[in-house]
């Protein structure tokens, strides 16, 4: 683990600069002298609270979600597009996307006036029609 910890912040190709973030878990491999490296790259450490299993449950599904709702049908050319998509994905997963676990509501919905409840439905459409989801017009 120690070489690991100079090969992520090595200074010509190594992935981790200084200011960076390293999020890990508290697994008896990542030792004294493996943070020591990574303390002294400049690079902070996150070790996730003691007993959360959940956590890696969360995200691993989020990144199910992406990749089978996004990521598998695009080609991505670069970092430039995934971070595109990315973000791109995360408004309409927060915003406009109802979650069946939080009873098919919307978890961060967009506030509209709207004056009539009989208001034609639009299908709107992000990443080229690959996310839809359907709204009504705003007043």
């Amino acid at each position: 683990m120690v070489q690991i910890a100079r090969n992520v912040t090595m200074a010509d190709w190594g992935f981790l600069s200084p200011g960076q973030c390293l999020i890990h878990d508290r697994d008896g491999k990542y030792c004294p002298a493996f943070q020591h490296i990574i303390d002294e790259a400049g690079v902070k450490r996150v070790p996730l609270p003691p007993r959360s299993p959940n956590l890696d449950a969360y995200a691993e599904r989020w990144v199910r979600s992406v990749k089978e709702e996004a990521l598998s049908c695009l080609i991505l050319f670069g970092e430039r597009s995934l971070r595109h998509v990315l973000s791109e994905y995360e408004s309409h997963y927060h915003a406009e996307r109802p979650h069946q676990g939080q009873g098919t509501m919307i978890l961060l919905p967009v506030p509209r006036h709207r004056t009539q409840s009989n208001e034609p439905i639009q299908c709107r459409e992000r990443l080229g029609g690959l996310l839809k989801y359907y709204d009504r017009e705003a007043a």
